[in-house]
């Protein structure tokens, strides 16, 4: 599994925590240093079954300088993907990709459903 997480993230650091709770083996890779690639993010979006917007950190300092809450309804998916591949900061996270599933942002419920 590939877990993509931003360190300074208290979110991120709980999903690395319940992973290594149960002791699940992943590479780690920092959001920030590595951003995801546009075409990483298309087949992640595709395998997670979300809709693009949920993709974005709606929190992040990044999407409110932007402007994006009002910018994201008249672009383009070829845009929205695009612009996330600028920086790892817009993304979701943390971001953890296994074989046939792909999960945005951290839901313990979630997560457990796919390790049981």
């Amino acid at each position: 599994m590939l877990f993509v997480h931003y360190p300074k993230c208290t979110t991120c650091k709980k999903a690395q925590a319940w992973l290594d709770d149960r002791q699940s083996s992943y590479e780690a890779r920092d959001i920030k240093l590595q951003n995801p690639t546009e075409d990483e993010l298309r087949q992640w979006h595709a395998k997670s079954g979300l809709p693009l917007r949920r993709l974005f950190n709606t929190s992040g300092l990044q999407y409110k300088a932007l402007g994006l809450k009002e910018k994201l309804p008249t672009m383009s998916e070829d845009e929205q993907f695009a612009l996330l591949a600028t920086d790892g900061m817009l993304v979701k996270r943390p971001i953890l990709v296994g074989d046939d599933f792909v999960f945005f942002g951290f839901k313990e419920a979630d997560w457990s459903s796919q390790f049981s």
